[in-house]
């Protein structure tokens, strides 16, 4: 058996070894080539002072191109029990800088799991599985503290996904995704990795995204109120705002007024920093001031 320089065997003979055929109801599909997972790994630059957070590491491709690129830490939650053993692996030929977590990321406490390494940057790095990519990334842009407990977001999504993260206004692919993203950080596509890239290949291309989150741009309007009228003019997204915002308990006529926003414009018409400023009216209007 061929080793690499890690002192580990090849991801197929890995994956071979601990019968880790990818699941669909895991949302699996494993990217096996050593020089790509370390092309993503190098993302953010130098994390050699960063503990990173993975999700869905597999048979550790990634996890291990992160520990190869100098991680001081990686801290992986696993849901699929099958690749815990292989894990456990990386973790030894790594001096124990692995810490592998069986569970669901989605419910995982990760301000408690990062807690010990709070004097550390932290990065969360993953392929996500494409069954729950969005849900955390939404998990993690809607934290009610802001700055996020993490220094960035490198992660892989759905080519379509991703794309709709980063689109600008008057374009189809803008929505609630972009809105929210890009009022709490800045986005940008780092990578486009073919489908073929994958084993199995899925039917959809795939794109790395970084993030790096900023300060808001009015740290007094509400997440709840923003993502409460973004939700409904985009729950509308071909009617005029006037007519998609009739669902909030305020008057859109007088909330558009308000909020200096023409009230025949189109959802995708808005800017972030319009949403902004139409939430903030409409908490005003709501509170009858």
């Amino acid at each position: 058996m061929t080793l690499y320089a890690d002192g580990l065997p090849p991801l197929r003979d890995v994956i071979k070894t601990y019968d880790l055929r990818a699941k669909k109801s895991f949302g699996q599909n494993f990217l096996l080539d050593l020089n790509l997972t370390g092309r993503i790994a190098r993302i953010p630059g130098d994390i050699s002072d960063s503990v990173i957070y993975e999700v869905g590491p597999g048979p550790g491709g990634l996890t291990r191109a992160l520990l190869a690129e100098g991680a001081s830490h990686v801290v992986a939650v696993e849901m699929d029990s099958r690749c815990i053993p292989a894990l456990h692996d990386i973790s030894g030929a790594y001096d124990g800088r692995l810490s592998v977590h069986h569970g669901d990321a989605l419910k995982m406490d990760e301000l408690q799991l990062m807690k010990p390494y709070d004097h550390q940057k932290k990065r969360i790095i993953a392929n996500l599985p494409y069954n729950v990519g969005t849900m955390l990334l939404i998990k993690w842009l809607t934290s009610d503290v802001w700055l996020p407990w993490f220094d960035s977001l490198t992660l892989m999504f759905q080519r379509e996904v991703a794309e709709r993260i980063v689109a600008k206004p008057h374009t189809k692919a803008y929505g609630r995704l972009s809105v929210l993203s890009q009022w709490r950080g800045n986005a940008k596509i780092a990578a486009k990795i073919p489908s073929s890239a994958f084993t199995p290949p899925p039917k959809v291309d795939s794109a790395v995204l970084h993030f790096e989150p900023t300060k808001p741009l009015d740290h007094t309007v509400r997440l709840k109120d923003l993502e409460l009228v973004v939700q409904r003019a985009f729950g509308q997204r071909r009617k005029m705002l006037r007519a998609s915002l009739k669902s909030l308990p305020v008057d859109p006529l007088v909330l558009l007024e308000r909020a200096d926003i023409t009230a025949t414009k189109r959802a995708e018409d808005l800017s972030v920093a319009d949403y902004v400023r139409l939430a903030k009216t409409y908490a005003t209007l709501r509170n009858g001031s």
